[in-house]
């Protein structure tokens, strides 16, 4: 099977965030030249690259740099912010990602772009790659249009279905992390969660070890990412919080017809990793239970 070597260049969109930051520091680990860009959000790795703007001044020269593969991180993920704000919504998901596309098909770079499994309508989750999609909110809807864009114009290239990221990051935005935050600053909570949406948590640590290996091994099309636990918000919230039991959290488990949330949810959510397991059979993901764990030593 025809290897990239170790000195593959790689221009990450969104590298401040979860998932794009997990991405540059563990391809770095492995010895490939990354550069990795920030929008809003600065940090002392990342250089700045306005993807709505691509001739904008201060834009890091991508041209310049010349990579190998564009992952694309960046978009809009208040799912109900969405629902409300449909042309930012469209701006900073679809119109980004055609931007991007444009500039890799300029250059001949793969373009690889994060996906959701917010493009299926929940009723028979976990899904697989090949599942009829049917997005019930603006945000899915253009999550969707975004990746069959970037299947349709750029021949080899990579989507990747998450959900649920959790993990390390800069500011812990995820839901993991803050609900730890707050254990650890000893606030008392009270937290109204559904009982009726199931997702497959992934670590962005595990995100950013399997792209590696589809990125290395010329791998495209779309692949679905998740670990071993299928959670709802209840079960995951309890999950964490049987870690740590000095907690002052109080859980009430309710619907998400009571919480009735602008944007509509895909309940039996969730994705399937057989066909990147199948491929790499000796891959293994972490769990909620590892990562708290880990946090924990």
């Amino acid at each position: 099977m025809a290897r990239i070597n170790l000195s593959m260049k790689v221009f990450i969109s969104g590298a401040s965030g979860l998932v794009g930051g997990n991405c540059f520091h563990f391809f770095k680990s492995v010895g490939w030249q990354v550069v990795g860009s920030h929008h809003s959000y600065a940090t002392d790795y990342t250089v700045p690259y306005n993807t709505l703007v691509p001739h904008h001044p201060s834009n890091f020269d991508i041209r310049a740099f010349n990579p190998d593969y564009i992952l694309h991180c960046g978009a809009l993920t208040w799912v109900d912010y969405c629902e409300d704000h449909v042309e930012e919504s469209f701006q900073k998901t679809v119109q980004s990602t055609k931007n991007l596309v444009e500039l890799a098909q300029s250059i001949g770079a793969k373009l690889i772009f994060i996906g959701t499994d917010y493009i299926f309508d929940g009723k028979n989750g976990p899904y697989s790659e090949n599942d009829p999609q049917n997005a019930l909110s603006v945000y899915g809807q253009h999550k969707l249009e975004a990746e069959q864009y970037v299947l349709s114009k750029i021949p080899k290239s990579l989507v990747l279905r998450i959900t649920n990221v959790y993990g390390k990051e800069l500011r812990n935005k995820n839901f993991v992390m803050r609900l730890i935050d707050n254990i650890n600053k000893g606030e008392k909570m009270e937290l109204k969660l559904p009982y009726d949406q199931y997702a497959t948590p992934v670590n962005a640590h595990d995100i950013a070890r399997a792209l590696q290996l589809l990125m290395r091994d010329r791998k495209e099309g779309v692949y679905h990412i998740a670990s071993t636990d299928y959670l709802n918000r209840v079960q995951l919230a309890q999950r964490i919080l049987s870690y740590f039991p000095q907690h002052k959290v109080k859980i009430e488990a309710i619907s998400t017809t009571e919480i009735n949330p602008p944007a509509a949810r895909p309940l039996l959510g969730g994705l399937r990793t057989d066909k990147f397991l199948s491929e790499y059979p000796t891959f293994q993901f972490g769990n909620v239970d590892d990562f708290l764990k880990q946090i924990l030593s």
